[in-house]
């Protein structure tokens, strides 16, 4: 009798694509996390090209694309470009209908030039707003007028507030921001804490908490929206309320990464579909969330097999402000400019090299840690214990690839 010799197919292509976090996966701050160079040398063949659609998404938002595509390239020592990253702000482009109107930008790193990259055609700091009323800001005596003065330059009327990412000096920020907020914009003006409507707020990056070089997480833009939130309600009664909330784990984010995953299969001429998305992550409140509530949205448009049937954000955080405006702008918005996905699944894996469990080994019992975890996420992402577990749990990012490889049956060419 023959002996039957079973032969195991592999894919001679992918069909499916990598979304990487930066921060706690890849590296530490500056130094990279040693497991990265070793996943990369499996992920990129000889000649330099990527076996495999790769897309970087960072809640990061104090660079441009092309400057965070730079450091990965010099860090990491493969080519990369701005069309594999994805910052924070990214899905600003999207919103048009703020492009043409006076909008004032927080953060830090050149914001005013990361303003007119997304589309933003009339752009004002905290730093011009401050050096035209210096008498706004007076926690820092030091930085207080020493002489009485009036507005340097009268500014235009704000008409919405970008918050990119964590400023430098939070009281400054704090101060004008809610000056603005409760002037409707007219820096002249006294405060009308109450019968007026609030300006539209786009906010960018949620964390609450991020992983550099030190032992413990330190505050991300989260913990200053925290701040933001709680010193408008306490002054006006009412809580803030926001336009948008864009980057990790809002849905939009994963939107534009699975549309530049789609991209790099077509310029590399691949013909079978991109279905099976893979995020890797070492925060529970932003990478796993994020990527199992666009994993619920893909689950929940095929089984309805109707490309209207959005599953929102807000089905899973109780709240409607987390996408802009309502559920036919949102639909065409970025139908129009994405196209439809072709993944079917986004399944999440989390390492712990960075926010997650960062010095010891996974967890005999993970279920029960994760879900016993304080919900880190923000205000209007309600904790759900679904969206906060990973497929899977590995050590770094070099076993995250090899476990990939492996489920998908991959052998590069």
């Amino acid at each position: 009798m023959e002996r039957l010799i079973f032969i195991p197919f592999y894919w001679p292509q992918p069909r499916f694509g990598l979304l990487f976090d930066i921060d706690g996966v890849l590296v530490r701050g500056r130094m990279l996390i040693p497991a990265a160079k070793v996943a990369f040398e499996k992920l990129v063949d000889s000649q330099g090209q990527f076996v495999v659609p790769v897309v970087f998404v960072t809640n990061a938002g104090n660079c441009l694309r092309q400057t965070k595509a730079d450091q990965l390239s010099h860090i990491l020592g493969v080519p990369i470009t701005q069309d594999q990253v994805i910052m924070s702000h990214s899905p600003l482009r999207m919103f048009k209908k703020f492009h043409e109107k006076c909008v004032m930008v927080s953060g830090q790193g050149p914001v005013l030039e990361i303003a007119k990259n997304v589309g933003f055609k009339n752009v004002i700091s905290i730093d011009m707003v401050r050096e035209s009323y210096p008498l706004l800001d007076m926690v820092d005596h030091n930085r207080r007028p020493k002489l009485p003065s009036s507005p340097v330059v009268n500014l235009p009327k704000v008409d919405a507030v970008v918050l990119f990412g964590e400023p430098i000096r939070w009281e400054t920020n704090l101060q004008l921001i809610i000056d603005v907020l409760l002037t409707n914009g007219n820096l002249n003006s006294p405060h009308q804490p109450h019968g007026i409507p609030q300006l539209p707020l786009l906010a960018c990056n949620m964390d609450l908490m991020w992983m550099a070089e030190a032992n413990s997480p330190r505050f991300g833009h989260g913990t200053f929206l925290v701040c933001l939130e709680n010193i408008y309600k306490k002054i006006t009664g009412i809580d803030l309320k926001y336009e948008a909330l864009m980057g990790k784990p809002s849905e939009l984010t994963y939107h534009f990464a699975e549309y530049l995953i789609r991209s790099q299969a077509m310029q590399r001429q691949w013909k079978l579909p991109i279905t099976s998305l893979y995020a890797i992550g070492d925060n529970l409140m932003t990478d796993i969330y994020g990527a199992n509530l666009y994993n619920r949205f893909l689950e929940e448009r095929a089984a309805r097999k109707n490309p209207k049937a959005v599953a929102k954000v807000a089905a899973a955080t109780g709240s409607s402000t987390a996408m802009p405006g309502g559920e036919e702008e949102i639909d065409s918005m970025w139908e129009s400019e994405l196209a439809l996905p072709s993944a079917t699944s986004c399944k999440s894996i989390l390492v712990c090299t960075g926010v997650y469990n960062p010095n010891a080994e996974v967890p005999s019992d993970a279920n029960r840690c994760i879900k016993e975890t304080v919900f880190h996420g923000h205000r209007d992402f309600r904790f759900d214990p679904a969206l906060v577990e990973p497929g899977h749990i590995v050590q770094d990012i070099a076993e995250a690839v090899d476990l990939i490889f492996q489920q998908e049956k991959f052998v590069p060419q």
